[in-house]
């Protein structure tokens, strides 16, 4: 089981620096305001160039315009833009054609009727990814440290590569990978010590504890097969 993981969030080198020299396939940059791991553009710059090629970046933005996207691509030349609020697959499949980027299109997941989407968003996005549904009032879409019941992913066929993200963390990412057989996790708020500040060690421990998990899989798979 190759094991694609996401660190999302991040907002300082030294968060930056841990999450590539520990493994991080991507690296997750938000620009949404209500976030407390909003960012601006010239950060962006910075921490962009400081990837150095070593993960692929992604670009998180919430219903964002298209003078908005040109922004943030022109300023972190992301790898993949996250689109993580009501985007309709009409328009997921205008910013990937416009701007000529790889699109992970985020849908919210409390009930099974909230996988009925699956197919259209998969006709138009490179991946998908399952996130916690917020609740009612809720000033962001995600970030917001809850799981939600992953036994409805199980089995799945998405169509596209799709990620799991909510409530994840090192003492649970195993057993979510268990249950759905992911192919990609992501986190933010699972290594943090405080909204918005990045956990060096706790960043560390989730990086080992999937790679580990994925590993578990893979080996019993063999063994079963």
């Amino acid at each position: 089981m190759a094991l694609s993981i996401k660190i999302c969030g991040l907002r300082t080198p030294e968060a930056l620096d841990i999450s590539l020299e520990s493994g991080a396939d991507l690296v997750g940059f938000v620009f949404f305001a209500p976030s407390p791991r909003n960012l601006g553009l010239e950060l962006a710059r910075s921490l962009g160039q400081r990837v150095q090629g070593r993960a692929g970046k992604v670009a998180l933005t919430v219903n964002a315009s298209d003078q908005t996207l040109f922004d943030i691509v022109e300023a972190l030349k992301p790898d993949m833009l996250q689109l993580h609020g009501a985007e309709t697959p009409e328009r997921v499949a205008v910013v990937r054609s416009r701007f000529g980027l790889p699109v992970m299109k985020a849908l919210p997941i409390a009930k099974r009727r909230d996988l009925s989407p699956i197919r259209q968003f998969a006709r138009v996005a490179d991946r998908l990814i399952f996130d916690a549904r917020p609740p009612q009032g809720a000033t962001r879409p995600g970030g917001l440290g809850k799981p939600f019941d992953w036994t409805l992913l199980k089995g799945i066929d998405a169509g596209v590569p799709f990620m799991l993200s909510g409530g994840l963390d090192a003492s649970n990412v195993a057993e979510a990978l268990r249950i759905t057989r992911a192919p990609g996790v992501d986190v933010s708020s699972g290594v943090e010590s405080a909204p918005g500040v990045k956990d060096a060690g706790k960043i560390r421990e989730f990086i080992r504890a999937a790679r580990a998990a994925a590993a578990g899989l893979t080996g019993s798979k063999a063994v079963n097969a």
